[in-house]
């Protein structure tokens, strides 16, 4: 913090002690137990001042855009701490007697937060069930990372985490949730997944109170699919009468609300999953985008949809991880799709508002190989009839040279 910015009783310190001759102490914040918190935790600020011959001091707790002081302790302690108590603290102090004081202190930031961040692979319960399963354990020595080391398709689910930290042991509120969806690579093209989770309208942001229709098309003609979904609730749902009405292996919700946000998928009699798919349901700005993974090379297209305007189509900007990447377009077209473009896309109007984000995958394509593969097997079988009497022929034709020469020895 520039020193403009802090209150005027410590200016008007600064300019009186800036001419005093004895060495000015400079106080050292420390926060226990740690600058990133979390709400609920006690928090203790402390503020220590080494200077030969003083024992006692005065202490002024300064916060970042505050103008007065909000303890004079070396101590001050939060508890439990809010997200209100976060921000930027400095401290200063001055002897009983007001005949030395010291300087400012270096600002520390405190940040508290409400739930626990799941980044890199670093989920530790999978909510997909009905219960919660423990995959790893600080304790452990797993810290705060989880890794999957053979990924296979039933570790596809929906993951969150909790951190635990002292003792007692204080333990955050479950993190965000986050969708892991592991999928069977594909060796030869041509060969379709079992089953596919069909979405109509084929996009994965919806409207309120429109109908929107799940279905899992089977491409081995058997039975026994049915849609699930999974919301932030940590409730996992059947489509039934609640929420929807099933009808063999369709799901129809009739009248779209918010409430409908999660993560379908189809779900087999035996426990399979297949194709989990996130669904936004927003009132307002949407963004039009795939509803599956776009294969590299192929050309992705996204529009921006508006619930109240006729037609829906907005001449909106549109962003990838939060940075504009193009402006006022009706579509924003990216032809030969690659891994670069993977990201979270959201669309802005000015005046309507702005979409929900949606994360758009890449997949790469394996078709090439296997084309070439296939290709070169078929030639050399093509061509093996020709090779073989060819070689035939050869060596008959050495044969009968030999045998000519063996006549010819013998007669001389």
């Amino acid at each position: 913090m520039e020193l403009s910015q802090l209150p005027l009783v410590l200016l008007l310190i600064s300019n009186i002690y800036s001419g005093h001759t004895e060495e000015t102490p400079k106080p050292k914040v420390t926060i226990k137990p740690a600058q990133h918190v979390f709400r609920g935790e006690t928090v203790t600020l402390r503020c220590d001042i080494n200077a030969e011959g003083v024992t006692s001091w005065q202490y002024s707790w300064y916060k970042e855009d505050s103008t007065g002081v909000f303890s004079e302790l070396q101590e001050h302690t939060f508890s439990p701490v809010t997200e209100s108590d976060a921000g930027k603290y400095f401290c200063y102090g001055a002897k009983t007697d007001r005949s030395r004081r010291s300087h400012i202190s270096d600002e520390v930031t405190l940040t508290v937060s409400d739930k626990a961040q799941c980044r890199h692979r670093a989920e530790t319960h999978d909510y997909n069930r009905y219960r919660s399963d423990l995959l790893s354990d600080s304790s452990r020595g797993a810290g705060g990372n989880y890794t999957v080391s053979s990924a296979a398709p039933k570790h596809t689910g929906v993951y969150v985490c909790r951190a635990e930290r002292g003792k007692p042991a204080y333990n955050t509120t479950i993190s965000n949730t986050q969708l892991i969806c592991v999928t069977a690579v594909i060796v030869f093209s041509g060969v379709s997944p079992p089953v596919s989770l069909i979405v109509s309208p084929s996009r994965t942001q919806h409207f309120t109170l429109v109908s929107l229709s799940l279905s899992c098309e089977d491409q081995t003609k058997s039975t026994g699919w049915t849609v699930r979904r999974y919301r932030d609730s940590w409730r996992l749902e059947d489509c039934s009468s609640v929420w929807g009405s099933q009808t063999g292996s369709t799901c129809t919700i009739s009248s779209t609300i918010p409430y409908d946000t999660g993560v379908y998928w189809c779900e087999s009699e035996s426990g399979d999953k297949h194709h989990p798919v996130n669904i936004t349901v927003h009132f307002g700005v949407i963004l039009e985008s795939p509803v599956h993974p776009v294969t590299e090379g192929e050309t992705l297209t996204l529009r921006c949809l508006d619930q109240f305007s006729t037609p829906p189509n907005l001449r909106a900007d549109f962003y990838k991880d939060g940075s504009l990447i193009q402006n006022q377009t009706t579509e924003m077209i990216i032809s030969n799709v690659s891994k670069s473009h993977e990201g979270f896309y959201s669309c802005k109007h000015p005046e309507r508002g702005e979409s929900p984000k949606s994360w758009i995958s890449v997949t790469v394509s394996h078709s090439g190989s296997p084309i070439s593969v296939l290709h070169t097997l078929s030639s050399v079988l093509a061509v093996s009839p020709y090779l073989l009497v060819t070689v035939v022929l050869i060596f008959k034709c050495c044969r009968m040279r030999v045998s000519s020469v063996e006549e010819q020895e013998t007669a001389i």
